[in-house]
């Protein structure tokens, strides 16, 4: 069990699954700029947490609810927890929605925030929370997620591993993926371009050693 001082963000798995060097950079070295993609995100979760609440016959929404795991070491909130009627006598069933701006993603991130809040909200109902769903801006569907044995193995490793990280104080050294690196917010920050030159110049260097010191190449005896 973590203590409530040790809580990290639940949101920070995000930026651990994504990019470590991304995650350390927000959460060991406090760094943050903000883009297109991020302000647009944070608008629409702004607009989804004014939402306040609201009741039906058979659901019942909880806007901008905080979580907490002290079993996970996380913290954070929902944007939306709906709750639908069971059977009479029954508590009502909680089923978290996320809200995400853009499309679904084909890496896991996404559906591991999601699973979190459910681990969430059966630590702190005493209730099972099977599945969920992610609502997605561009698409304007909610996709559904059921929260099996493999998804919730994948969030505990990874809550373990932002523990790890944000522990050690160390960020990774930077490497640039053009799919991820030519849309991140902190690109001005990490300079993968930079540091992947920088490496290229260090092995061409290596390998002219190499080849130098090698008789056979026509190095020096």
């Amino acid at each position: 069990m973590y203590a409530e001082d040790d809580l990290l963000p639940i949101s920070g798995l995000q930026h651990l699954l994504f990019c470590e060097r991304q995650c350390a950079l927000i959460h060991v070295e406090g760094q943050w700029l903000e883009n297109r993609f991020t302000a647009e995100g944070r608008v629409s979760h702004e607009r989804v947490h004014a939402g306040g609440g609201r009741a039906g016959p058979n659901v019942r929404q909880a806007f901008a609810l905080h979580l907490r795991s002290l079993e996970h070491g996380l913290s954070g909130v929902a944007d939306v927890v709906e709750f639908h009627r069971a059977a009479p006598g029954r508590p009502w069933r909680p089923f978290p929605v996320e809200h995400k701006r853009g499309r679904p993603k084909r890496g896991s991130w996404d559906t591991v925030q999601l699973c979190v809040q459910a681990l969430c909200l059966e630590e702190m109902l005493g209730q099972d929370v099977p599945c969920g769903a992610l609502f997605y801006g561009a698409t304007r569907r909610r996709l559904e997620v059921a929260f099996d044995e493999t998804l919730r193995r994948e969030a505990a490793q990874a809550a373990l591993r932002f523990h790890q990280l944000v522990e050690s104080g160390l960020t990774p050294p930077a490497r640039y993926d053009p799919k991820k690196c030519d849309t991140c917010s902190l690109a001005e920050v990490c300079l993968p371009r930079s540091a992947a030159s920088r490496q290229r110049r260090v092995r061409d260097y290596l390998d002219q050693a190499l080849l130098l010191s090698d008789p056979q190449e026509g190095g020096a005896p």
